[in-house]
């Protein structure tokens, strides 16, 4: 009588598994999506952490990923060379030509706070002559609007002592001592203001004053919002707001574009329990992205969605 000689299991897992492997193709490498954001406790990073996580949990074969950046200058650069696939800008500092970027939405306002210690001598702009003041780090946003705003009120120059800090580091410094002031530009509320408000006594310092005088000089894209007391428990003020928009490069394939922008609109509520900044998206407002395009495929979106 002949013996059948059973496989073992491990034999059977090997025989299956190497099955599988000749008749199916090598899965296909996933999609890279950098986001360039800002600092860990700004708005940006919050935002593009969340925005990430829709993107990995509903695009196939993609995998996106927040970076920290200095913000919105280093942020236009690097899409536009190509290192990284999208990120968030402040308006005020696109050109109206020559850059390599496109717009996928108008995302919210930014507001610039400027931020001073409760018991401190600076209860208005004029207050910083001869003091220092952090105007954000290199390649930020906030470096730019802040650095725009010491021009239009007379304070530039060696009127103020210049600190170029990023809002981490300014929040620390200025609990320190070691500053007068600090600028930072964000959606409304900034986790690093409200852990200092938590740590000391501090104020806002009211600049919505000077929106016109920016408008006039720079760039037409500046209004004036209030920061409600609901915001931080401080006293409100009105300020400068800028809108900031999330972009991608020029040539970026127009149907991952789409589907890009389709979960930004889609998953807005959800967005919205990460920062209420991102809560206030809309396709209105998202497509008054002036002075820059919007990219094809988010422009097709926006069409396809028209009532």
């Amino acid at each position: 009588m002949v013996r059948l000689r059973v496989p073992s299991a491990a034999a059977l897992v090997v025989a299956v598994l190497l099955g599988m492997a000749a008749c199916t193709e090598p899965a296909p490498e996933p999609v890279r999506l950098d986001i360039a954001t800002g600092s860990p406790t700004g708005v940006y990073y919050v935002f593009g952490q969340a925005y990430a996580a829709i993107v990995n949990r509903e695009l196939p074969h993609v995998h996106a990923e927040a970076l920290v950046t200095t913000a919105s200058a280093e942020n236009v650069r690097l899409v536009g060379e190509g290192r990284v696939q999208l990120g968030f800008t402040q308006a005020d500092i696109l050109p109206t030509t020559g850059n390599q970027v496109r717009a996928v939405a108008r995302v919210y306002d930014d507001l610039l706070h400027l931020v001073v210690r409760a018991d401190g001598p600076v209860r208005r702009l004029a207050d910083l002559r001869g003091r220092t003041v952090s105007v954000g780090a290199p390649g930020s946003g906030t470096a730019i609007t802040a650095n725009r705003l010491l021009d239009v009120a007379e304070l530039s120059g060696t009127q103020v002592k210049v600190s170029q800090l990023g809002l981490d580091a300014s929040a620390a410094a200025l609990s320190k001592g070691e500053i007068d002031a600090f600028f930072f530009s964000g959606g409304p509320p900034v986790k690093a203001v409200e852990q200092l408000v938590d740590a000391m006594p501090i104020r806002l310092v009211e600049l919505g004053e000077w929106t016109e005088p920016l408008r006039l000089r720079y760039s037409e894209v500046y209004v004036s919002r209030d920061i409600p007391s609901s915001v931080y428990g401080l006293d409100p003020i009105s300020t400068v707001a800028d809108p900031n928009y999330l972009v991608v490069g020029e040539n970026m394939p127009e149907d991952l574009v789409y589907e890009l922008t389709r979960l930004l609109m889609q998953y807005r509520d959800e967005l919205g329990v990460a920062h209420p900044a991102a809560g206030r998206l809309n396709p209105q407002s998202a497509i008054a992205t002036a002075p820059l395009p919007l990219h094809p495929g988010a422009a097709r979106y926006y069409q396809s969605i028209k009532p």
